[in-house]
């Protein structure tokens, strides 16, 4: 806080220092104003007109016109009075042209107006150095001001919010209070947004009182209702602000807004949705700041149609064109629902690229994998744009760079990022962390975390997904009691000294992160205590925190505890249905899958968003593999392409070979191995038949021996098979090529003899 707010607070007039904080705006942008003699033309009908017009422009928030009309003025010899002054300063004040401000300070002096003879001036002057960001300036004129009215101590009050300076502006509206005037509704919205950036339990404590007294003085209109909402949600109290909209009637666009906006950052987005719908019932047009609230939540429950009938909805009304904060909701949108192709499209059509755009395409490509374009775009980001990378650029690049396989050192981007001066940055430092827990150094990961001045839930959930993906998830599990435990040890009011020690409650996130470490741990206690979190905190509803719960139920052995999970989850995506597809497959219930599968074909059939892919053929071939389900696993192959227009990938190949080896159907599954694609990787298809050749065909066993020998992917686990099968066969020439690849991929060890 400046020094200003540091002396004691007299009675009546508050301490203002003189020295100014930074203003926004220094330099002229406005020619000095010169006054000339006064030339002989008719004053008093000269002086009105030109007032009149000068007002009526500001009036009109018409500021630079308004301010021209008084230069032409003082031009033409017409003195300024007490309407001109402040119909100029409000013109001034909306540019923000501080040095000309200074200029028409000056004019009120010499016109006459300077000696304190009208407050209205003088609260215009407060407000003008107030948004022209002299604060300084601000309080020498308020100070001077010897009759105050409620307007000088708004005036005051909002300059002071607006430099954010919330205690001494509570201060102020104290003293006010204390001179006997009565606040009005202006008053109390500056009040409401100073109680909404104290600490939690500060500000409830004041902003309910300010609420009280809004109800007591009958300040209840549509913009102090808003401000009370966006005090309530600011503060935590979600559910207060929603009480508050439904039971005002006079609703505007940014009631409506203000509440969307406050789910969808408090990750409610359901409530956000079904809010939307009230808003277009209510007859209310949703605009620019509508659709950049609402779209994250079809981009977090995965809802693409109905990202798509925003989409329309924003470009009827020419939202998407000129709004780039709409274009970087909806390319969030198509990226997170999978749509990458379909966000470049938006992307490419916003005329108006700010960085924020740049950052969710560059994103959307990182998540999705596809690095090499996420790295072009970065490079061209300031090629191209000639905007810099910022702290979310760079927590969105680092995955993508790591991936890269063309890159030898990874931890050059670590160099980057000091270089331009963002290692202090936690979305950074987040991306760090991760980047070197996916590089199996889990030491520089925890040292980052440790020497994180400002931690967040995301940091906490990506230390916890380093442990777990480096195979540490008792250290995971660890972690995240640990994450909950600092809530013990913080004072009684809820005051942390060190902000290290702020406590985070576990979120969606969180919980989809450290369930598959109670599932390889098979800690079924650890698991149903997370499930009880997830269902009093209302996230066991989500569509990630469903699909790792069904995941770790079918792990812990509790296939029925997994299926009810899955029943009762209103909304499933692909990646739940191929959970619990495989999940009945590794139980040796290979029907169910498909049955199951049937179902989840269905759902896409009627309209739903949910499709097949890649893995859940491998899961079905899996299932019909464990249940010796031969024909229908060969059925569903054949049909892959054409019904569902998925191309067999080599792993299909690998698994469809597996379910007829297993079934002793050896010649057949090599018939199948011979007909794969030159261009595929074999490996893993011989491997299938060799697993399954030992047991039945000698001739199938061999072929598969030598096709895998002669390549690099000789794996550990093969040699012995290798030894043992051709040890049977005693063929000696082929006994020996094998032998002499076992000893260059194998590791130089061999029994063969």
């Amino acid at each position: 806080m400046s020094t200003y707010t540091q002396h004691h607070l007299p009675p009546i007039s508050l301490p203002f220092s003189s020295s100014p904080s930074l203003p926004s705006h220094q330099q002229p942008t406005k020619p000095p104003i010169h006054s000339s003699s006064p030339k002989p033309i008719s004053i008093s009908h000269s002086q009105s007109s030109w007032i009149e017009s000068l007002r009526s422009k500001s009036r009109s928030n018409l500021f630079h016109e308004a301010i021209s009309t008084y230069i032409e003025m003082i031009g033409s010899g017409v003195s300024p009075d007490n309407f001109a002054f402040p119909a100029v300063l409000k013109a001034v004040a909306g540019t923000q042209e501080l040095y000309l401000g200074k200029q028409i300070h000056a004019h009120v002096f010499k016109f006459g107006y300077g000696s304190f003879s009208s407050v209205t001036i003088d609260n215009t002057l407060v407000n003008m150095y107030g948004k022209c960001g002299d604060l300084g300036d601000v309080y020498k004129v308020f100070d001077r001001i010897t009759e105050r009215d409620q307007v000088s101590w708004n005036s005051i009050i909002s300059a002071l919010c607006r430099f954010e300076e919330w205690e001494v502006a509570i201060r102020a509206f104290r003293l006010m209070l204390m001179e006997g005037l009565e606040p009005s509704s202006f008053t109390l919205v500056s009040m409401a947004l100073a109680c909404s950036n104290l600490r939690k339990c500060d500000g409830l404590w004041l902003g309910k009182q300010i609420h009280g007294c809004c109800f007591r003085k009958g300040h209840w209109r549509t913009f102090s209702n808003n401000a009370l909402m966006a005090m309530y949600a600011k503060l935590g109290r979600l559910d207060d602000a929603k009480s508050l909209l439904v039971l005002f009637e006079d609703r505007d666009l940014v009631t409506w807004n203000s509440m969307i906006s406050s789910f969808s950052q408090n990750e409610r987005f359901v409530e956000a949705l079904m809010f939307l719908r009230l808003m277009v019932l209510e007859g209310v047009k949703p605009d620019g700041v509508t659709f950049a609230s609402v779209l994250p939540a079809c981009s977090h429950l995965e809802l693409l149609r109905t990202g798509k009938e925003i989409h329309a909805h924003a470009l009827r009304t020419d939202d998407l064109i000129e709004n780039s904060f709409v274009g970087s909701a909806l390319v969030d949108m198509y990226c997170n629902c999978g749509q990458v192709e379909s966000g470049r499209l938006v992307f490419d059509g916003v005329l108006d690229r700010k960085i924020g755009l740049w950052n969710a395409m560059i994103t959307g490509y990182a998540q999705s994998e596809q690095d090499e374009k996420a790295l072009m775009l970065f490079i061209g980001m300031e090629a191209a744009a000639g905007l810099y990378p910022n702290a979310t650029t760079m927590s969105s690049i680092v995955p993508a760079y790591v991936r890269c396989e063309g890159i030898s050192r990874k931890e050059g981007i670590h160099g980057y990022v000091i270089k331009r001066g963002l290692e202090t940055h936690r979305y950074v430092q987040n991306a760090l962390i991760d980047m070197y827990s996916r590089m199996g150094d889990i030491k520089t990961s925890q040292r980052i975390f440790d020497s994180m001045e400002d931690r967040d839930i995301v940091s906490w959930n990506t230390i916890i997904t380093s442990y777990v993906i480096c195979g540490r998830s008792s250290d995971a599990l660890l972690l995240l009691h640990e994450m909950q435990r600092i809530e013990e040890n913080s004072t009684h009011d809820g005051d942390y000294n060190d902000e290290k020690q702020v406590p985070f409650k576990p979120n969606s996130i969180t919980l989809m992160t450290v369930l598959p470490g109670c599932a390889s741990l098979s800690a079924l206690g650890k698991g149903k205590e997370i499930h009880a979190y997830a269902i009093r905190n209302f996230l066991a509803s989500e569509v990630t925190v469903g699909s790792a719960l069904v995941d770790m139920y079918a792990k812990c052995g509790c296939l029925n505890l997994a299926r009810r999970v899955f029943d009762q989850m209103p909304i499933r995506n692909v990646i739940t249905w191929n959970v619990i597809i495989m999940a009945y497959g590794m139980h040796g219930k290979g029907k169910e899958s498909l049955e199951l599968f049937e179902d989840m074909v269905a759902e896409g059939a009627k309209g739903g968003e949910v499709k097949p892919t890649e893995v859940t053929f491998i899961a079905l071939f899996a299932a019909c593999s464990h249940s010796g389900l031969v024909d229908e696993g060969l059925s569903l192959f054949h049909k892959m392409k054409n019904e569902h227009g998925i191309e067999p990938a080599p792993d299909h190949y690998a698994c469809i070979v597996d379910l007829v080896g297993r079934a002793g159907k050896v010649e057949e599954a090599y018939r199948l191995v011979n007909t794969m694609p030159s261009g595929f990787d074999k490996v893993g298809a011989w491997s299938s038949l060799l697993g399954a050749s030992r047991q039945g065909s000698l001739f199938c066993s061999i072929c598969a021996l030598k096709e895998i020998s002669f390549t690099k992917m000789l794996l550990t686990a093969h040699i012995p098979v290798v030894e043992d099968e051709l040890n049977k066969a005693k063929m000696d020439n082929l006994t020996r090529n094998i032998r002499a690849n076992i000893l260059v991929f194998g590791g130089g060890h061999s029994n063969l003899h």
